[in-house]
């Protein structure tokens, strides 16, 4: 660490980007620029936050700085609160660093103030000055405010305020980062200060406000404030709080510029000597758990989890005999457990985390069976905070927890996600309020939120932005560097044009920085005191969302201990659907459903499985999952626990031998004789690091605990540590009678094996999960498939989804009904189901829940003017209620939906009207509702309806769009998209396009464009070219017609289609079509045919037109004329339909070349 002596200048000021509103500096860029210039020292200050304490006392650390830890504070202007004063507090020890923790976190929980967390000044000069150097703030504090409006005798009593509470940590804070006036009134205010402190004997310091690393960061700095705070570069009136001085000057700047106060220099470096903070990292701080009667907390544990297994084995083994000779092993292991995990100091953890699983158990908040390594531990089981016995399933606790490998345990919980919030407000109320937080995480600019947000603040126009942004190509993570390499249009336009540059240079400048604040899905703290020992704690004004302010990695560092409470979207769906089930069994009078009772080798579960018919089945519903079953076609748990294993990247090479070798095609060999025990179940496939483990035990004699160790040093790749436990493993394996050269060869492969192999504890308790859904959708599919679209609402893709899956498991999905539907979906029976109104686009929760309660309260709806009548209009409004119209939930009411539509305006007119009638009884009074008639429409043709429904439901319900065009197509496309093989000959085939993506490939653009034919559907790519020419045609809901070749997709394991070429249906018929062909006999309307035939004779159009031929016949005779060319039409679907519907299909054909 450089030396202070050295020095000349610290700075003590800095916002970084953790500061949210204000300041663009990069933690690491600020430290490297210390290093670079030879800082000792420097201090990050954030505004009103800690967030970046830790990450910047780590990297300091590391380069050899010292880092200063502290805040830029807002201070109570308890006359004006709209006039707050700035203030600098530095921590000395731990103590004052706990004391600023605290003053942060009381100011964010009681005094919140237009966003702003204030301190009170009270709080600071009596409760929690303690170790605290303060700084007066300059020109911005309470001392510099008075001396500005010449309240000189209010400013020097404020500062003997100061002095008298903090003594020789007071100082005087001088700044001269101004222009202009603001320059003049800091040196009128540095003029006044230097009295002050000469006649009282306070200290001055020099500091310097950085914001932003470089002179030329400014404008860059200036856009994110504007961002942050809703303003425009542009807008003279916006508050310029900041100057271009405001970069990280270094030693010999700061020199110059207070060269005639050397002392304010001076005092920099001994502030810098003062502050002697350093954070306790690597220290963990368990919660202390309430143990009765003064018990040791090890012994506690040890009666807790004897009680518990006691109880399941009594549900293991029914068989006494067998349940005295298995509870030997199960004890056994117990003990061990229970031994290890009080030698390393745990008992509290585990007791802490089987309290609130068990108490979310009792309230009936579904919990998952166990999640990652946690689920190989008999203590886990006994206690409930998994239910999957690890003996049972082979799994290792030393997986878990490794007394050779010191590391925090670390059990992530699966919620049910509706109970998730209850557990954790029970840990709230147990430990209490102060001792609990969420944890805090933080959103970066990304490339495309970058060009927005500075496009706003360049006064760009929202086109013209979202025109650029959407040239950036769709890929998870990409910056805009790699977007510009990348896709050569945006090269292109910023080199000719100038704002297009203007938006990137900046937009570059701020990607990637911190954006905002919010709260980490799943982890909550609990510590042994209040969280704001350990870390200042951030929450919304009202005192809601209580999050720390260090995120998930930072919280780890300082020792406390974080719990993942996750919410696992499909425990809700279980829940939901065994209560579906058991209402329909108790209507029935049959014995209720218990998923802890279920067979494990249910015969009609393995058969859905084999048929691969697990759409919305956990873990198992992808197409190549889907496959990866048709091939492997599993009949035990074990299978299924593989599967889950196997389907990632690098196993799923695997996959086809596993296949082999289960299906008995492949001989199973094993890699020695000793390893056929462990790898037997896998058919003599290593799949999971648990198998490692028990390999390197049973061949080169490792406890589990050192062959944990050689796992992770697998999984490193370290080469230094791989030599030492090559020799440690060649060495063990030559006592039991291996040669050198077979002990390497082995060692080698358990290297392969140790870089795909997957945590087998973590399979099996998802595999439990898989298996309980499979068997619900097996045995209850309505009330499974009602739970899985009730738990996605607002997911229009996956109802629709499981909407065909409702068809596949003969289920009926009934249309929804404003008299009989719910909010969710609910199963009738086992064969229907009623579709819920919250699923209807353009309603809300709101609206849907005062039609429920409306209908429930007064009973059914009589007609759309009743319905309007009856509710409140400003909730349900007219949007609501065309939704439901176009969803045909009004169809039982009345089945022309096209009336209903045209007369909802009218409906909430004399609604509206009805209620203003104060008195009376209105417009609606009595039988008057049942004289209003619809606005006469005809109804919608088919199109129309399903492009109607699919804008209220976001899918096609009543039908297919492409069922419009089958008679139109059926004389040229012959192949359905069920029946596409993968072939080297091209298909000429069509569908409705339902989805487009587009990615980025190293050939330029390509679009992934999804077409569905009402039985099928098939994903097709364009490459770079062919999306040139074809943009214009790749449109939702439209017919497109492709050739191209199938292959099969090896990644999804479904088939794909190469496009060759792309029409959209006027283009090939104008393409391929050799003549009209309308047959006519003598009852036939002549001036109809003309009426027909005309519009698409003068049609504008650059498609080949095709000639028509007419073949007439009456009872004198038949005639064939080809019409003249001034006949000739364009191939529109419009003419095609109203031809076919007005002389039948069969009388209307085109004929092709």
């Amino acid at each position: 660490m450089q030396k202070l002596d050295k020095s000349h200048y610290i700075h003590l000021r800095c916002h970084s980007e953790f500061s949210i509103t204000d300041g663009i500096v990069k933690i690491g860029d600020y430290v490297e620029q210390a290093v670079n210039k030879n800082m000792p020292a420097i201090a990050l200050t954030d505004l009103s936050n800690l967030f970046g304490a830790v990450k910047f006392y780590k990297k300091a650390l590391e380069k050899g700085i010292k880092p200063l830890i502290g805040c830029d504070l807002w201070l109570e202007n308890e006359i004006n609160r709209n006039e707050p004063y700035r203030i600098l507090a530095l921590c000395q020890t731990k103590k004052g660093y706990k004391n600023l923790s605290q003053l942060i976190s009381k100011a964010y929980l009681e005094n919140q103030y237009r966003e702003r967390a204030e301190i009170k000044k009270s709080w600071l000069l009596n409760e929690f000055n303690k170790d605290l150097i303060i700084l007066s703030g300059a020109t911005s504090g309470d001392i510099g405010q008075l001396i500005l409006q010449e309240k000189l005798e209010q400013a020097e009593e404020m500062l003997n305020q100061w002095k008298n509470s903090f003594s020789d940590r007071f100082y005087i804070e001088l700044q001269r980062n101004g222009e202009g006036e603001f320059r003049s009134q800091q040196e009128r205010y540095i003029k006044q200060a230097l009295h002050f402190a000469l006649d009282n004997k306070v200290p001055v310091v020099a500091t310097h406000p950085i914001q932003f690393m470089k002179e030329d960061d400014f404008r860059a700095h200036e856009s994110k404030s504007c961002i942050a705070e809703g303003f425009v570069l542009g807008d003279r009136r916006r508050p310029k709080l900041f100057t271009s001085d405001q970069y990280c000057k270094d030693e010999a700047e700061m020199a110059e510029l207070f060269s005639d106060i050397p002392s304010a220099l001076q005092n920099s470096i001994s502030i810098a000597y003062r502050c002697n903070f350093s954070f306790d990292l690597g220290k963990n701080y368990l919660p202390n758990f309430p143990i009765p009667n003064n018990i040791k907390i090890g012994d506690y544990l040890l009666n807790e989890a004897q009680n518990g297994l006691k109880k399941r084995l009594e549900v293991l083994f029914l068989d006494k005999a067998i349940q005295k000779q298995k509870k030997i092993e199960y004890e056994e292991r117990l003990n061990f457990e229970v031994g290890v995990i009080n030698q390393m100091g745990y008992a509290g953890y585990f007791l802490i985390v089987a309290d609130f699983i068990n108490w979310a158990k009792e309230n009936k908040i579904p919990v998952g069976p166990g999640r990652g390594s946690g689920a190989g531990s008999v203590v886990a089981y006994s206690l409930g905070i998994t239910d999957l016995d690890p003996i049972e399933y082979n799994l290792l606790f030393e997986r878990f927890l490794n007394p050779d490998r010191v590391s925090m345990p670390d059990f992530d919980i699966d919620f049910c996600m509706e109970g998730r919030d209850k557990v954790i407000g029970y840990v709230k109320e147990k430990y209490g309020s102060n001792s609990v937080s969420q944890i805090v995480t933080f959103g970066t600019m990304a490339a495309r939120a970058a060009i927005g947000d500075v496009g706003r603040v360049l006064q760009l126009s929202f086109p013209f932005v979202q025109e650029i942004a959407k040239l950036i190509p769709n890929e998870l993570g990409i910056t805009l560097k790699a977007a510009i390499e990348q896709e050569p249009r945006i090269k292109e336009r910023i080199a000719k044009e100038e704002g297009v540059k203007e938006l990137f240079d900046l937009a570059m400048r701020l990607e990637g920085l911190v954006r905002n604040v919010s709260m980490h899905a799943g982890g909550v703290l609990i510590a042994p005191t209040e969280i704001s020992a350990f870390s200042p704690i951030y929450c919304q004004p009202d005192g809601e969302g209580v999050i720390s302010q260090f995120d998930k990695y930072d919280v780890e560092s300082v020792g406390l201990v974080k719990f993942d409470f996750l919410g696992l979207r499909t425990l809700t769906i279980i829940d939901m659907a065994l209560k579906n089930a058991n209402h329909i069994l108790e209507e029935n009078n049959l014995t209720l459903l218990d998923l802890d009772e279920i067979p494990i080798n249910d015969k009609a579960t393995f058969k859905l499985l084999k048929n691969s018919n697990t759409t919305a089945v956990f873990q198992l519903e992808s197409s190549g999952m889907k496959d990866m079953l048709k091939q492997a076609k599993p009949d035990c748990f074990e299978d299924i626990v593989a599967l889950v294993a196997l389907y990632r990247p690098g196993p799923m090479d695997l996959i086809p031998e596993f296949c082999r070798r289960k299906l008995g095609q492949q001989k199973v060999t094993y890699p020695h004789p000793a390893t056929e025990s462990i790898l037997k179940e896998t058919y003599g496939i290593a799949i999971y690091q648990e198998q490692v483990m028990q390999i390197a035990q049973a061949v080169a004699g490792y406890s589990l605990g050192s062959a944990d160790l050689l796992r992770r040093a697998m999984g490193k790749k370290d080469k230094e540590e791989m030599d030492d436990q090559r020799e440690d493993f060649v060495s063990g394996a030559i006592k039991n009678n291996l040669n050198k050269s077979q002990a390497n060869e082995l060692f080698n492969l358990l290297e392969k094996f140790a870089g795909y192999g997957f945590n087998k504890s973590h399979a099996a308790a998802y595999a439990k999960i898989a298996y309980q859904t499979a068997y619900l959708k097996a045995h209850h599919a309505s009330s499974f498939l009602a739970a899985s679209m009730s738990a996605d609402m607002n997911n229009t893709d996956n109802i629709h989804l499981l909407f065909d899956d409702c068809k596949l498991n003969s289920v009926e999905l009934l249309p929804p009904d404003v008299n009989e539907s719910s909010y969710k979906f609910i199963p009738l029976d086992n064969n229907q189901i009623l579709y819920g109104l919250g699923a209807i686009k353009g309603t809300g929760d709101s609206s849907i829940n005062l039609i429920l309660e409306e209908r429930k309260n007064n009973g059914p709806y009589k007609s759309l003017f009743d319905f309007t009548s009856r509710l409140d209009l400003t909730k349900v409004n007219r949007r609501v209620v065309e939704s439901l119209v176009r969803s045909g939930a009004f169809d039982k009411i009345e089945p022309n939906r096209a009336s209903l539509l045209a007369s909802v305006s009218l409906a909430i007119k004399m609604a509206e009207q009805s209620k203003n009638e104060v008195g009376q009884e209105g417009l609606f009074g009595g039988s008057d509702i049942e004289a209003i008639k619809l606005v006469e429409m005809n109804p919608w043709e088919e199109k129309i309806q399903l492009l109607e429904e699919k804008a209220a439901l976001g899918f096609y319900f009543s039908g297919h769009l492409f069922s419009y065009y089958k008679k139109i197509i059926k004389s040229f496309i012959s192949t359905k998209l069920i029946d596409l093989k993968p072939r080297q000959e091209s298909y000429l085939i069509a569908g409705i396009v339902s989805s487009v993506k587009y990615r980025q490939s190293s050939r330029g653009k390509i679009a992934i464009i999804t077409i569905d034919d009402g039985e099928a559907s098939i994903d097709a790519v364009l490459g770079n070219n062919l999306l040139t020419q074809s943009y214009s045609l790749i449109k939702d809901d439209e017919l497109i017609i492709i050739e191209g070749r199938v292959s099969l997709d090896d990644y999804s394991g479904s088939n794909r289609l190469s496009a060759l070429k792309v029409y959209d249906l006027m283009t090939f018929q104008s393409l391929k079509a050799n003549l009209l062909k309308i047959s006519l006999n003598g009852q036939v309307d002549a001036l109809k045919l003309k009426e027909l035939l005309k519009p698409y004779c003068d049609l504008d159009t650059t498609y080949k037109k095709c000639k028509v031929k007419i073949e007439y016949q009456n009872t004198q005779g038949r005639v064939e004329l080809i019409l003249g060319s001034e006949w000739e039409v364009s191939l529109h679907e419009d003419l095609i339909t109203g031809l076919t519907e007005s002389f039948h299909d069969d009388n209307v054909k085109i004929l092709y070349n």
